[in-house]
């Protein structure tokens, strides 16, 4: 039995864990990352919003990042759910609020595969490829048990180990679960025509069909759709699958191919009511799951990692360690009203969609109209989705 001590330890080793890793050994706090990479290849990208490229700067990762990525400098909707109050087309340009781009799309397992390299070469990071099986606190910190036998001390752990998250459990801090009859297929096409660095949704009866820019004449999709539909179009070969998507996208790109995997999600979500426990602080996945939609998923683990590195520095300078009360309650208040409100953004949009009453389909075709007829209005949207102006960690604020 060996017994190693750390200031930080992070548990989970995707995305999120990676980048929280990276965070504190750049402050110089000595961390540990726990457990294995995950590198399978299953068609989903994430669109990196302003706010999570600029934390990318700030860890020294983004021009790496960038090399594999395309930006969204438009962003168009397109209400295809056959609603008596359909609206016409929506464009949503980036240089309206002075960006290049909303944001850079990038292969799920491209941005994992970019952070770990850079880990494996921080300064004040210690790597350990296990998996933590054990979680006890005292008063001097945590321990974790690693399956090798090994003891980890630290004074603060960080769970990133996903939406089903061992350490939550262990804690005792109870998640609330949901889901919705839909399932998302996700895959990489290649098409005939250029996407012009352009995003398009298209809003069906079922839920989003969104195909979102990647560099050359390729694009990721995410489809959702009925469990059963997903289901069968998850069946089918390639040359079929891709027949059916350039359907469903009016051929709005050209003839279609498949070129590279796929994936079939379903459509889930969760929460908690708290962040934190004893020397414990959940982030990504491990606090709240959501269905594919709006780009929000990733860009909010970002935004935990970014907002624990700040209640711990700001900690530290009133003289409370990582893992304090303190320091933790901090963290929870950064982090519970932004959490809420895009969960019930996201919720609210899929039900939208679903239902077909005709109030509902009304107030929405009348709020996307509104949204492209009036500027301002436009505007100030577009920068609460991408550039928030209250509680932007100090990492993201460029």
């Amino acid at each position: 039995m060996t017994e190693n001590t750390y200031d930080i330890a992070v548990v989970g080793a995707g995305a999120v864990g990676l980048s929280a890793a990276l965070a504190f050994a750049r402050d110089g706090y000595e961390t540990v990352l726990i457990g294995g990479l995950d590198v399978r290849r299953d068609g989903r990208t994430v669109a990196l919003l302003n706010g999570s490229v600029r934390f990318l700067e700030a860890l020294g990762v983004w021009p790496a990042v960038a090399s594999v990525a395309s930006p969204l400098e438009i962003m168009r909707i397109i209400d295809d759910t056959g609603s008596l109050f359909r609206p016409p087309p929506a464009s949503f340009r980036a240089g309206e609020i002075g960006l290049d781009a909303f944001g850079w799309n990038i292969e799920n397992v491209a941005l994992v595969e970019t952070l770990a390299e850079a880990a494996g070469h921080a300064e004040h990071l210690t790597l350990v490829p296990e998996f933590a099986t054990g979680f006890t606190t005292d008063e001097q910190g945590a321990a974790l048990t690693l399956a090798g036998g090994t003891t980890i001390r630290a004074g603060l752990v960080v769970a990133a180990d996903g939406r089903n998250s061992k350490l939550r459990q262990i804690a005792g801090i109870d998640a609330k679960t949901w889901s919705y009859p839909q399932s998302a297929v996700t895959v990489i096409l290649a098409h005939d025509r250029e996407h012009r660095d352009t995003s398009t949704e298209f809003h069906t009866r079922h839920g989003p069909f969104t195909l979102v820019p990647l560099p050359g004449r390729r694009s990721s999709l995410v489809w959702v759709t009925s469990k059963e539909e997903a289901e069968r179009l998850s069946s089918l070969d390639d040359a079929a699958l891709a027949l059916a998507i350039e359907r469903q996208a009016q051929s709005h790109l050209g003839a279609m191919r498949i070129d590279g995997p796929r994936g079939l999600v379903p459509m889930s979500g969760l929460s908690v009511n708290r962040y934190w426990s004893r020397h414990l602080a959940l982030v990504g996945e491990a606090a709240h799951v959501f269905p594919p939609i709006g780009a929000q998923g990733l860009n909010l683990g970002f935004r935990d990692v970014a907002s624990l590195r700040d209640a711990v520095v700001d900690g530290h300078d009133a003289g409370h360690s990582a893992g304090s009360d303190e320091t933790l309650t901090g963290y929870q208040r950064s982090r519970d009203l932004d959490v809420r409100l895009r969960t019930a953004a996201v919720d609210g949009l899929n039900r939208t969609l679903l239902t077909g009453m005709i109030p509902t389909d009304f107030l929405r075709g009348a709020g996307l109209l509104a949204l492209s007829n009036i500027g301002p209005l436009r505007r100030i949207v577009m920068r609460e989705g991408v550039l928030p102006r209250v509680g932007v960690p100090r990492l993201m604020q460029g």
